[in-house]
């Protein structure tokens, strides 16, 4: 996305700067063209997940996990770290991991985490639905914790700080 993005900015600053150089229109059309072209010529692929029980996710100041997707494989112990890549401290701008066993409702427990705040937004009553969860981490912090998972399937996360489970959240593919 960021290639396309950056493309279409090469594109455009070279048919300004061709048309305000007062150049050949032929030549200045079929610059923009190729560029153009090039640009159209790039398909857009989903970046597919590959099989990892090493994961690395980053959560920022905006919301955001750059990982919406991961594959690992069933049985083997899986380490993920998370960090932090904002500034923000954790009372603001919070981040976990909480892992979720198949069927559980995610807003419901969203709306219990949010009221465990005590408890890094991880409800105790909920324990039962939770494989897994990092300790709540702010801007510049990491944490990394080891799980296994057993069954083959697919696995929900979140962010269970207080209103990030909207933005932030994915699955886990277990093979």
């Amino acid at each position: 996305m960021k290639t396309i993005l950056n493309n279409t900015v090469l594109a455009l600053a070279l048919s300004f700067a061709l048309s305000s150089c007062g150049g050949n229109s032929e030549k200045e059309s079929t610059a923009t063209q190729s560029v153009a072209a090039t640009v159209e010529a790039e398909p857009v692929k989903p970046v597919e997940p590959e099989l990892s029980n090493v994961l690395a996710l980053e959560g920022n100041d905006q919301m955001q996990y750059n990982q919406t997707e991961f594959k690992i494989a069933a049985g083997k112990p899986v380490t993920l770290t998370l960090k932090h890549t904002g500034t923000l401290a954790k009372n603001a701008m919070g981040h976990n991991f909480v892992l979720l066993k198949p069927g559980t409702d995610i807003n419901a427990f969203a709306k219990k985490a949010m009221e465990a705040k005590d408890n890094d937004y991880i409800p105790k009553s909920e324990s039962a639905s939770i494989i897994a969860h990092t300790k709540l981490i702010g801007g510049g912090e990491s944490d990394t914790i080891i799980f296994t998972v057993i069954e083959k399937g697919t696995y929900d996360f979140i962010c269970s700080f207080p209103g990030h489970v909207s933005m932030m959240k994915g699955k886990l593919i277990v093979e």
